[in-house]
């Protein structure tokens, strides 16, 4: 086994520039929500040069949109499909579910890029652009380890089962349509941007709409009208104040890097129609975490009782109470044990090919991962390249060299947990281009 392993990690070495073209591939494609086809094709193609069993598939149907873990931003998931690619095991091993999204965020403001962020511009050790820290570079992370297997002649006994879904940054149809279309494993890995932590835990999130009522009056005589921009203000530090009693709680030694571990963020705000009129409404809309141990139901009762604690602060709020509104995207938690097998075999490749011990953490933000666990009933971890520091931002980078010893790590991982068969595949022809024979 070691021989192999030590075989596989010199055909990524040595394949570091395949790894490369195919995340510039990626990257080059825009690949925001609705338009997603370009990139699934990048990842078609390679799935086929690898010879993987290909399902690609419109998310959609009764099944899904009744599910009740289905959220999305939009009705109609055509020309946004999934993939999903099967590397078959000769049978008695354990199975993993290899998950990465497609979708990205969309750049923003270009002039605060110093390069086009779909260039996918390599400057030494760094690949620039929209989505290659989250989460191209770990897709590619994914794929790469199958190669390396494949490129080795190693037969593994259980199945890789590789999805490239869509919707992840807007509450993960994709991942659940792949689960209702009946993916199973003994295990899952997401390979979103750690920094090359292992989190066991993930907070999961939602959005929330508050609506503050006020009375309208002309701003000449603004005292005889009730402003909805002034009430807001009150509800905004009164809502910090539930974000602040809600952490005291939290002292799982995971969380002792983040200072805040399930933060409330309002993060847009609408109100009044006229410059000299008083504000009768305000809108404001936000983001509240919810701790690996939590329900969302749990959470939004423990919201509103607060929300409702208004009135004994400002008597305005008894007549005119503050309407709460859940909607749009949302991540549930998840959370693995240090003692689960999966948690063991990722720790030990991760030594096996770093030589140190890894850091483990929490997430502070939510992924698929609380999916595959709650609706998929698949024990799952998230690990992988990139830095949460740059995901989202301008000038979003990616270290080649993170990939390239995440991909050992998970080639590693997938020889130890799937088992390695006593048949083999031959090797490859020298152009990626896999033989069809197998020996013994």
């Amino acid at each position: 086994m070691k021989n192999l392993q030590e075989q596989v990690c010199v055909w990524i070495d040595e394949n570091r520039n395949r790894s490369i073209k195919l995340l510039k591939k990626m990257v080059e494609q825009r690949s925001v929500q609705g338009n997603e086809a370009s990139a699934q094709a990048v990842v078609l193609e390679k799935c086929r040069q690898l010879r993987l069993d290909i399902d690609l598939w419109e998310p959609g149907g009764k099944l899904l949109k009744q599910h009740p873990h289905f959220v999305a931003t939009r009705t109609s998931f055509k020309d946004s499909p999934n993939i999903v690619g099967v590397l078959k095991g000769t049978g008695g091993g354990k199975s993993v579910i290899f998950n990465g999204h497609i979708d990205v965020v969309p750049e923003g403001d270009l002039k605060q890029w110093d390069v086009d962020p779909y260039q996918a511009e390599v400057t030494e050790n760094r690949l620039y652009g929209r989505g290659s820290t989250d989460m191209k570079g770990g897709n590619v992370c994914l794929l790469m380890a199958i190669e390396a297997i494949k490129a080795a002649g190693i037969s593994l006994k259980g199945d890789v089962i590789f999805q490239s879904v869509i919707e992840e940054e807007s509450g993960g149809a994709g991942t659940l349509a792949a689960i209702l279309r009946g993916y199973k494993a003994d295990a899952a890995i997401i390979p979103e941007p750690t920094k090359m932590k292992i989190f066991q835990k993930q907070q999961g999130s939602m959005w929330f709409r508050l609506k503050i009522k006020g009375r309208s009056a002309h701003g000449g005589t603004r005292y005889e009208g009730i402003s909805a921009i002034e009430k807001s203000t009150l509800v905004v530090k009164h809502i910090l104040e539930l974000e602040k009693k809600r952490n005291e709680k939290i002292t799982d030694p995971l969380y002792k890097s983040i200072p805040i571990p399930v933060p409330i963020n309002i993060g847009k705000i609408e109100g009044g129609t006229w410059p000299s009129s008083v504000a009768d409404l305000v809108t404001l809309e936000g983001r509240c975490g919810i701790a690996p141990n939590e329900t969302i139901e749990e959470v939004q009762a423990e919201f509103q009782a607060w929300v409702s604690e208004l009135s004994s602060k400002d008597e305005w709020f008894n007549e005119h109470p503050v309407e709460l509104e859940w909607f749009g995207a949302r991540w549930l938690p998840n959370e693995i044990g240090s003692d689960h097998p999966l948690t063991a075999a990722l720790i030990e490749s991760y030594k096996e090919i770093m030589k140190k011990e890894p850091v483990i953490e929490a997430s502070p933000w939510g992924t698929d991962a609380g999916l595959i666990s709650h609706a998929g009933d698949i024990p799952s971890i998230v690990f992988g390249p990139g830095e949460t520091e740059v995901a989202h931002f301008p000038n979003e980078y990616i270290e080649i060299d993170k990939i390239i010893d995440c991909t050992k790590i998970l080639a590693v991982f997938l020889m130890e947990w799937c088992g390695v068969s006593e048949e083999m595949f031959l090797p490859t022809d020298g152009e990626g281009k896999f033989k069809k024979e197998t020996t013994k």
